[in-house]
């Protein structure tokens, strides 16, 4: 069967790259067309992609879904606070999404959706276990800002499966991924000369690889792959070791004040990073991914320290200044 799919958020580093690998598989892949939608214009060349400039937020988008009967949607507009958008995350994030899911319920076409999730739904505290597993429910830390916005997120999704238990969905809880041209926190985070770190602590952290990212989303959309998987390279990486190997200083600040005095002193350098980023920095996160390997089926093909390295041996000079001065 023809599949006709809808990409939310495609004006993004990350979702247009995946919404023109989607539109490359074609009709062998049984992907009739893919259509993006977004509030802003996609710097990066779409291919084959429709693309539909419209706000998720408004019940435009119940007419996307049914002028052009989509039946599969992938929902990638769910992100940290970004420069350029209209508009708070929170309402991006939320709004969209509750308006997004009424016009699926609404559709009588729509039979599958995929949301990309983010392992910040599970927080960071000193109460978190070694692994988070896709049962296990945050500690702390998911209070404020991203990740409360995820919580939110999955809530409603889960009330629309209730509604809709014929609709298969499938929900990746993706750890950031780390490449030099998709945006996100950890990239503007290193992109610096010097990384505000705090002090007593060094986390760990984990990294998706931007191929893995790719290929996880598109079998969700070519095959059934129903469930909540954790994807997320295996292994950690410390901060400490992260900051050694790619030849930054650190400058070490008190707990007490850290999410603050760290904006600032990145603001000065001309970057930014998202305020309830001091969490993770300060306590990391890990998740166990063997529900992605034993029940969706797919092997990563890069540990967290590979993804790390491969995106430290592709900066070149200048490159770092650029990254930071991106909108």
């Amino acid at each position: 069967m023809s599949r006709v799919v809808l990409v939310t958020g495609v004006a993004g580093s990350f979702a247009s790259k995946f919404a023109r690998r989607l539109a490359d598989l074609g009709e062998g892949s049984g992907i009739e067309r893919v259509i993006g939608i977004d509030t802003i214009l996609p710097d990066a060349d779409l291919g084959k992609v429709k693309f539909v400039r419209a706000d998720i937020r408004t019940p435009v988008i119940g007419k996307v879904i049914a002028v052009d009967e989509v039946d599969t949607v992938v929902h990638l507009d769910v992100n940290p606070p970004q420069r350029g958008r209209i508009g708070g995350a929170k309402e991006l994030n939320v709004i969209g999404t509750m308006q997004l899911l009424a016009a699926c319920q609404r559709s009588s076409t729509v039979r599958k959706l995929v949301l990309g999730s983010s392992t910040a739904v599970y927080g960071s505290s000193p109460r978190d276990p070694a692994m988070f597993n896709e049962s296990l429910l945050a500690r702390n830390g998911v209070r404020t800002g991203f990740p409360k916005d995820i919580v939110e997120v999955e809530s409603y999704v889960r009330g629309f499966s209730r509604r809709r238990p014929e609709v298969i969905i499938t929900t990746i809880r993706a750890a950031q991924v780390l490449h030099p041209d998709v945006d996100t926190p950890m990239r503007n985070y290193f992109s610096n000369p010097v990384l505000p770190t705090v002090l007593g602590f060094d986390p760990r952290l984990q990294f998706l690889g931007l191929e893995d990212a790719l290929a996880i989303l598109s079998e969700s959309v070519v095959n059934d792959r129903p469930g909540t998987f954790n994807a997320a390279g295996n292994g950690v990486v410390l901060l400490s070791q992260a900051a050694r190997r790619m030849g930054r200083p650190t400058i070490p600040l008190p707990p007490v004040g850290f999410a603050m005095a760290a904006r600032r002193f990145i603001r000065a350098m001309g970057s930014d990073i998202p305020p309830d980023l001091h969490r993770l920095l300060t306590f990391g996160r890990a998740v166990d991914t063997s529900a992605l390997r034993d029940i969706f089926g797919y092997d990563l093909t890069q540990s967290s320290q590979e993804t790390f390295e491969e995106f430290r041996a592709s900066l070149r000079p200048g490159l770092l200044a650029s990254i930071g001065g991106r909108p």
